[in-house]
């Protein structure tokens, strides 16, 4: 019988998968916090030939990536076979942008004859069709979003973070790998004399990203934070952009007055 395996991070996102795909095989790694049972696989990122072998020992074909997971600092002591044998490509990827790791990791993942699948394939629900909540935004803020997406896509060639903020047509900050919600308490600091405006957070895929890993997300937290850095709202790529635990981050949209606006970006 053909199974899935989650191999998660911290976050909900795997537990969301777990419940709803509860035959799933459960993997995580060393180091990696999570929220998912006692019965979860723990591996070591040294030694992946075990974890491939593990994953056809349960009748694994199918793979999702999902949760928070920083680069591991890897011990070349510990690497067992296989990873020697990928070890220069590993290391070549380790000194470029997230994209080009996640994709190395896919293509390790595929030579060995599984199917990477995204996580917004297996719970369809967790993105959102063109759609507004909240306030509308005002002609400021659809001009600072249009500056922010411009300013995303040419950064997309640098592989850069997948979030800026923009008030009154200036940059306030783009995400780098600390991620949105650092993103948002740097704005937050902005002086008052620097800002004209309350600004607008937009968040959308790298040109040519593959989504299957990686997708941007927001969730409660994310609204939240947005409102202490004193923005009038969100713009997310439509389709393209996990909501974590949507029932709280409509509830946060209330409470917080932001509005949100996914696009077809």
């Amino acid at each position: 019988m053909d199974r899935l395996a989650i191999l998660a991070g911290a976050g909900a996102l795997p537990v969301q998968l777990a419940g709803a795909y509860p035959d799933a095989v459960q993997i995580t790694f060393d180091g990696v916090a999570h929220d998912l049972g006692a019965g979860t696989h723990v591996h070591a990122f040294e030694t992946l030939g075990a974890l491939f072998d593990d994953l056809r020992s349960h009748n694994v074909t199918k793979v999702v990536l999902a949760g928070s997971m920083s680069r591991p600092p890897l011990n070349p002591a510990r690497f067992d076979s296989y990873m020697q044998s990928v070890a220069p490509r590993l290391l070549a990827a380790f000194q470029q942008g997230d994209d080009a790791l996640l994709s190395l990791v896919i293509a390790l993942f595929e030579e060995q004859g599984f199917i990477v699948v995204g996580a917004h394939e297996l719970l369809p629900d967790l993105t959102f069709s063109p759609v507004h909540i909240g306030p509308d935004p005002s002609s400021q803020d659809l001009d600072d979003a249009t500056q922010a997406q411009d300013i995303l896509h040419a950064l997309s060639p640098l592989d850069l973070g997948q979030s800026a903020v923009v008030a009154a047509g200036l940059c306030l900050g783009i995400e780098t790998i600390q991620g949105t919600d650092a993103l948002l308490r740097f704005t937050a600091l902005t002086p008052p004399h620097l800002r004209r405006a309350k600004g607008v957070l937009v968040k959308m895929p790298k040109r040519g990203q593959d989504l299957r890993v990686d997708m941007p997300a927001i969730g409660p937290d994310t609204i939240r934070n947005a409102a202490t850095a004193g923005l009038s709202g969100i713009i997310i790529a439509a389709h393209k952009t996990l909501i974590l635990d949507q029932t709280a981050t409509r509830h946060a949209l209330t409470d917080t007055g932001l509005f949100l606006r996914a696009e077809a970006l």
